[in-house]
């Protein structure tokens, strides 16, 4: 499972591939070689409620507890739309396969503190379908590489388990470095939790070879 920590906070999709290719051009926010980074819309809480309904996907977040529909219709689904209105080029983007039209996952880029865009948190969830494609690494590349070049972001950083293997190789692909490992309260008990988390880091300096 791909996913970093913290994170805001399936019944089978009703969206078809066509209609989600319909709402991917609507709301581009990016694209990459194989993805398209698109805008949430209010019509996508099935999506995330199917993604986050597998307890592989959940393992590292929850310990495997699927997030409740209604939480994701009334704080989740919202908070994501929220971002797009308070933060420009910032926020939560549903990743598009661009050869299927199929939702696999999510990924997000948004400021650590409300006050301080400067300082990025970078942050992804995928359906397992998707695991093991590189899709994360080359999701998260562009959002980097955005905020870097577009943004003026100074820092990026992302955060996850110790025992997340899977995790902190995306971040290493993504060329992010090694900052330190740390604890921090966390509502639920999840296996390897009592080795911590470690942070992954890396400044617009060392990204353009400063």
């Amino acid at each position: 499972m791909v996913s970093t920590r913290p994170q805001p906070q399936a019944a089978p999709t009703t969206a078809s591939g066509s209609e989600l290719r319909q709402h991917a051009a609507m709301h581009v926010f990016l694209e990459t070689e194989r993805l398209t980074l698109r805008r949430f819309t209010a019509n996508d809480a099935d999506i995330l409620v199917e993604l986050d309904s597998d307890p592989e996907v959940m393992h590292f977040i929850t310990g495997g507890l699927p997030t409740p529909r209604r939480e994701i219709e009334t704080e989740i689904l919202p908070a994501f739309l929220e971002y797009y209105e308070r933060y420009a080029g910032y926020g939560f983007w549903a990743a598009i396969e661009r050869s299927t039209g199929a939702f696999v996952g999510w990924l997000h880029f948004r400021p650590e503190r409300e006050d301080d865009p400067d300082e990025v948190e970078l942050g992804y969830r995928l359906r397992r379908s998707a695991w093991g494609k590189g899709y994360a690494t080359e999701g998260s590349r562009a959002l980097i590489e955005k905020g870097f070049v577009d943004l003026g972001v100074q820092r990026v950083h992302a955060t996850t388990m110790v025992v997340n293997v899977a995790s902190r190789r995306v971040m290493e692909k993504a060329g992010l470095r090694y900052v330190r490992t740390f604890h921090q309260p966390w509502p639920y008990p999840i296996p390897g939790d009592e080795h911590g988390d470690v942070e992954y880091a890396l400044s617009a300096a060392e990204w353009h070879g400063g």
